[in-house]
């Protein structure tokens, strides 16, 4: 085989047009240049573009895993306060009651969402939600506001409701909140905002891969002494006596203050465990997929590298047979 490549080189301009057609009839189209290949409308796929892409989707996979470790972590750590935080607020809907279809003139709605992504679609369906209850609550004298806490759905709701946004906090999740740190932020928006009704919207934790989106509904001190004396349905509020120098309407105030503080401390950690919940069950679902995409990429590697070894077999077989004839 070695004499005849050696005497293929010594007479190879006497037989390269030979050679070059006989080549050219038997070789896959893969082989052709780029000029034959746009005349044949052939895409060619070399290994070392396959192998660059196959390094890509490694490093993707490694870094999903890592997220998806990481997310675990943080979902353990606030599991425990999300479930603890619940008997807050349960004995105020006891007490006050929660009335969602309330027909109220000032509406603020209270979007809780995430500051980061790759988390699924929780942050999608908060901004959803509270884009209907705007809606709802919507007409010629009524009035709805937005208080929104996060940056995702800021960037969803300032691009059509940039006016009617009161209050934007974001940066709040580096570090999980505790009751004291919420209460700050629950008494500044009490301070900033005029409300009838404040509807807080969030998601609530149910396992990894399930989340309830989840309205919570306040109501101002003055409505909740006008409904109560109205004979609405605001739990067991009128069962009790009060004791003591401070009127109805004063410790309604205070009621409410607390409710909406303790309301809130709950809706973060619930939201904030649906966040790593949900980023855990995406990132699992990245890396299963950049799985998937390295065996079709090593696939087509390992067919490309194949063609290319036989390529070079048909051209030392066509070069000996042409000796030979």
């Amino acid at each position: 085989m070695a004499m005849a490549m050696a005497a293929l080189r010594r007479e190879g301009k006497r037989f390269a047009p030979f050679i070059n057609a006989l080549t050219t009839s038997l070789l896959p189209p893969s082989h052709l240049d780029g000029r034959e290949q746009a005349s044949l409308g052939v895409r060619r796929i070399s290994t070392q573009v396959v192998r660059n892409r196959m390094k890509s989707v490694k490093n993707i996979q490694k870094i999903t895993k890592a997220m998806k470790m990481v997310a675990a972590s943080k979902l353990r750590a606030i599991q425990s306060r999300t479930e603890n935080s619940r008997g807050l607020w349960q004995p105020f809907t006891a007490l006050l009651g929660d009335t969602p279809s309330v027909d109220v003139k000032k509406n603020v709605i209270v979007t809780i969402s995430s500051d980061k992504g790759l988390c699924g679609g929780i942050n999608t369906t908060s901004v959803k939600i509270s884009r209907a209850i705007q809606k709802l609550n919507s007409g010629p004298d009524k009035e709805s506001k937005y208080v929104i806490l996060g940056e995702k759905a800021k960037a969803q709701l300032i691009r059509d409701s940039k006016n009617d946004i009161e209050i934007s906090m974001t940066e709040l999740q580096k570090h999980f909140l505790n009751y004291t740190q919420v209460s700050v932020i629950a008494d500044d928006i009490l301070k900033n905002v005029e409300y009838d009704a404040l509807r807080i919207v969030f998601n609530k934790f149910q396992s990894v891969v399930s989340f309830l989106p989840t309205t919570a509904t306040l109501l101002s001190p003055e409505v909740v002494e006008r409904e109560s004396e109205a004979g609405g349905k605001l739990g067991d509020l009128d069962s009790y006596e009060i004791e003591g120098g401070e009127t109805k309407s004063e410790v309604l105030q205070n009621l409410t203050e607390f409710q909406f503080s303790c309301v809130m401390f709950n809706a973060v950690l619930e939201n904030a465990c649906s966040e790593q919940g949900a980023r855990m069950s995406a990132m699992d679902s990245s890396s299963r997929n950049a799985g998937e995409m390295l065996d079709r990429l090593t696939l087509t590697y390992n067919r490309t590298r194949q063609a290319s070894i036989t390529t070079e077999l048909i051209e030392i077989i066509s070069g000996a047979s042409a000796l030979e004839g």
